[in-house]
């Protein structure tokens, strides 16, 4: 019989994730049980580093560097949108479980609702166990979102984050006492790379596209605040950022 996990790390550059899976463990105390939840983030998150959320605080982290005290320390590593890859020393020596904001195996790795709405591929979040390839490993639990004509990257976004809090909440407790079962992945499916998503944020003038394919590129890339699609003004060289505003007819 598989031995409850004691020592707990949870990785995450995402403070609302981090402040929901707090709210999670202090509503319901045997999500506790004796356990020790540390919280950390990427050591160059200057918004989060050395940050109190809900009585914990947020420890700054290299994996490249620290794994090894990582491994001497927890039983069980958590990462939630965490912007760093977990070394293979790390995944081969302790469990580690991630929540991920895609629906495996579409679209792994980065912003998998901004490739949903340009591939037309499934969206929604996942829980898996974490191995040597990037968002891989075998599924503990998914939900599948669905992305309409007038969503953009943040309110695909907004949805996938709502159903990876659902899937914490009903999962957790059987991550932490090692009662959890899970499935291979059918097959690899497709990766996104960052250099993917810097290549789509730079609209060419002269592409030849359809409208609607100029319109699921914007929509793709308009993520408030953050400044992502721009162009070249051909009179000044200076980037000119553009997103899109979408509004649905009310029935």
């Amino acid at each position: 019989m598989s031995k409850p996990f004691r020592s707990v790390l949870v990785v995450s550059d995402n403070e609302a994730i981090v402040e929901a899976f707090i709210e999670l463990i202090t509503r319901r105390p045997e999500l506790k049980n004796g356990r020790t939840f540390d919280f950390a983030c990427f050591y160059s998150n200057d918004a989060m580093a050395k940050k109190y959320i809900g009585g914990y605080i947020m420890r700054p982290l290299n994996m490249k560097t620290e794994y090894q005290a990582i491994i001497d320390s927890f039983d069980l590593v958590i990462s939630a949108h965490c912007k760093q890859i977990f070394p293979n020393e790390l995944v081969t020596s302790l469990k580690c479980i991630n929540l991920h904001p895609g629906l495996n195996p579409y679209n792994r790795g980065w912003y998998p609702q901004v490739f949903s709405i340009i591939n037309k591929l499934p969206l929604g979040a996942t829980l898996h166990v974490i191995d040597e390839k990037l968002d891989h490993g075998e599924i503990i639990a998914q939900e599948a979102v669905e992305v309409d004509a007038s969503d953009t990257s943040l309110t695909a976004y907004n949805k996938v984050q709502a159903a990876e809090l659902r899937l914490m909440e009903v999962n957790l407790e059987d991550i932490l006492n090692n009662t959890y079962t899970s499935v291979t992945m059918k097959e690899e499916g497709n990766l996104n790379l960052k250099k993917d998503f810097e290549e789509l944020r730079h609209i060419d003038l002269n592409e030849v596209i359809t409208f609607g394919e100029a319109i699921d590129r914007l929509r793709a890339l308009t993520h408030h605040p953050f400044k992502n699609a721009y162009f070249i003004d051909p009179e000044t060289g200076d980037k000119v950022w553009v997103e899109i505003s979408l509004e649905r007819e009310a029935s």
